[in-house]
């Protein structure tokens, strides 16, 4: 039986092979072929040279995460036969240069030992060998089908074709063979792929020419070399909407662009720095929108339509980037700055700074491998207590935590208005499974997009506010701990700032009874949140309240318990699921009534400890104790997330599950 339109496809080879490139360009063929496109990028942290592998899924509905397995893997090297032959299905494909047959396993210097030496004992207990040609009779007898490509005869072929003598120049489309071949044992229309490679190499038509030329070689022969039976093929549909494909931290810069966010700061750093860097690249925009967005002079409202553009710094450390993003702030530009763990950390005297001054800034957080150093090009997702009590004393701030790609836009948006409207630092925390995936979608609806300015005064009511009190208090003490704002430098007003405790004019003041009010000042506004941010943006909530178990969980897990819910729901076990968005400050009462009376609570997370289970437990004195967590560094999977739920709901399991997979 063919399956259609349903495929998990993985590309990998060594760091710097053009791996990222080749799935990209599967992936928009994929896309401009009215299909529904997922993406999982791994990497390592070095450079160039040590393995790298993409997941592409497709589908003709819209797909949430990467799966356990692939239908069909193209390599580059020896190395991802290795790595990943265990993760091909059986009657699945493997495309691979069979020059590498003899090359033993052990000779690959870039497999750890302890990976080689319990891969040979699997062989030899089948009666094999360690090297590349056992594991592809392994495959064989396994019934994967294998396509062997001999990438430098056909490398060859194209340097007659375009008359280049220097065959090292074209090693680099060894990818695009792959591709080539990919999408002839798919049955995929190729001219599918010559468009998305022109996508991609626009500016460079003669690199254009030659990967298409190359393409459509791999394509011609796997057609006539290889038979025609591979169980899943990929056909066009037609598209009902017009979609968009892209990366999450792309997403970020995209929601941070509509927000009206125009400076922002961040020192390089993985895997915050492509956010900034994307925006660096796009810094000159066409606007058509409020001139409140984008401007202290918050009185007009009429619309504008000029060339705008955002201003990007890389400063020379985290310290400076998040000073600077504050002092942006204070003159009234929505300002923000991007950053993963170890530069969170040194941003933190920033950031109590900024709460202690009531700064309307955002930090986006990518989360990653900790703690220091840790992974830096892996997943985690352990800052989340972090985030909340980063600094020293108490401060008030807000914590967001977006769940999927289309959330991420939205919610990087949505950042600025919370911070403008309590005048607190916002954290938008989001991790390196968002940052580095990507996805198609529904072009993004830009009128869900809302600016809300807060307590920033226009000309008029500054100087009504003066004629009322006789001078202006940057920190006048309010019924809701927001005191009217005005951007730094207002004509006639002067403020004080200092990270010292202050009186209402931001005059230093060791007073008691004024250290008491603007302690209480500044924290009351955490009861504003609560009280004004409505329930639709704190938290998510699928499926009936009566359901035979209730999923609890944040950030990109969503789109593996999305999945695994829909798998479970179709064998009769229902689940429903609680995504919690706003984690500080924390919805008590509405996850209480939700969890209230709930037959079975199951944490999904990934960190050692369970944090969110932690702080609901604290904050609602709901005791989780089946806790499904993951924390070697790769996103969960829709297949090892439902195999967890379904084994605590039908008693194989009970308490604490790790999931380990991931190559």
């Amino acid at each position: 039986m063919v399956v259609k339109n349903n495929l998990a496809w993985m590309i990998g080879g060594p760091q710097g092979s053009g791996v990222d490139s080749a799935a990209n360009i599967f992936a928009r063929a994929c896309g401009y072929g009215g299909l529904y496109v997922f993406g999982n990028r791994e990497y390592h942290s070095n450079i160039k040279g040590l393995h790298s592998y993409f997941e592409i899924r497709v589908s003709e509905r819209p797909v949430h995460c990467h799966r356990s397995f692939v239908d069909l893997l193209a390599t580059f090297d020896a190395e991802t036969l290795v790595r990943h032959r265990f993760e091909v299905v059986k009657q699945g494909g493997i495309i691979y240069d069979p020059t590498y047959e003899a090359t033993r396993i052990q000779d690959i210097p870039t497999v750890e030992r302890e990976f080689v030496d319990e891969y040979i004992a699997v062989l030899k207990e089948k009666g094999l060998r360690g090297t590349v040609a056992d594991l592809v009779e392994d495959a064989k007898r396994d019934g994967i089908r294998i396509y062997p490509l001999r990438y430098m005869d056909h490398l060859k072929a194209v340097a007659e074709k375009v008359g280049e003598p220097k065959l090292s120049k074209l090693t680099r489309m060894i990818n695009i063979l792959t591709l080539g071949a990919s999408c002839a044992i798919l049955d995929y229309d190729i001219e599918l792929l010559a468009k998305a490679i022109r996508s991609i190499f626009v500016a460079k038509p003669r690199i254009v020419d030659m990967n298409i030329l190359a393409c459509r070689m791999a394509y011609d022969y796997a057609k006539k070399s290889f038979d025609a039976d591979f169980g899943v093929k990929l056909e066009r549909e037609k598209a009902s909407e017009r979609r968009i494909f892209l990366m999450g931290n792309q997403a970020v810069a995209l929601g941070k662009l509509a927000g009206g966010c125009r400076f922002q700061t961040y020192y390089p750093i993985t895997p915050a720095a492509d956010e900034s860097e994307y925006l660096e690249a796009n810094e000159r925009l066409e606007l058509s929108t409020p001139s409140q967005v984008l401007t202290p002079e918050v009185g007009e409202a009429s619309l504008v339509k000029r060339n705008g553009s955002i201003v990007v710094v890389q400063t020379e450390d985290e310290i400076a980037a998040i000073n600077m993003a504050s002092g942006a702030a204070l003159t009234g530009t929505r300002a923000s700055t991007s950053t993963s763990g170890p530069g969170f950390s040194l941003m933190v005297e920033g950031l109590g700074w900024a709460g202690m001054n009531e700064v309307p800034v955002v930090v986006t957080h990518y989360q990653r491998g900790a703690p220091s150093t840790g992974l830096p090009t892996r997943h985690g997702q352990d800052d989340l207590r972090f985030a909340i009590h980063a600094g020293h004393g108490e401060f008030a701030r807000i914590v967001l935590a977006s769940g999927d790609i289309q959330e991420s836009f939205y919610d990087a948006a949505l950042a600025f208005s919370y911070a403008e409207r309590f005048q607190i630092p916002v954290i938008h925390l989001l991790d390196k499974a968002i940052a580095n995936s990507s996805n198609t979608y529904p072009v993004f609806n830009m009128s869900n997009v809302k600016v809300e300015r807060g307590g920033l005064l226009d000309s008029d009511g500054l100087q009504k506010l003066l004629q009322e009190r006789g001078e202006y208090r940057r920190f006048q003490l309010t019924e809701s701990g927001i005191s009217p704002r005005i951007p730094l430098g207002a004509e006639g007003t002067v403020f004080w700032n200092t990270g010292d405790e202050r009186n209402e004019f931001g005059h230093i003041s060791e007073n008691p009874k004024v250290r008491t009010l603007m302690m209480e000042k500044r924290m009351k506004k955490l009861d504003a949140v609560e009280k004004e941010i409505p329930t639709s943006e704190k938290l998510n909530f699928f499926g009936d309240e009566d359901d035979d178990a209730t999923v609890i969980s944040w950030g990109s897990p969503k789109g593996a318990i999305l999945e695994a819910k829909e798998r479970l729901g179709s064998e009769g076990i229902k689940i429903n699921f609680l995504q919690v968005r706003l984690l500080h400050p924390f919805p008590a009462e509405e996850v209480s009534r939700l969890l209230k009376g709930t037959k079975r609570i199951i944490d999904v997370e990934m960190n050692y400890s369970g944090q969110l289970a932690g702080i609901v437990g604290e904050r609602t004195g709901i005791l989780i104790e089946d806790r499904i967590l993951k924390y070697n560094g790769r996103p969960m999977t829709s297949d090892e997330v439902y195999e967890g739920i379904k084994n605590l709901i039908v008693g194989k399991a009970e308490g604490r599950q790790v999931l380990m997979y991931g190559a």
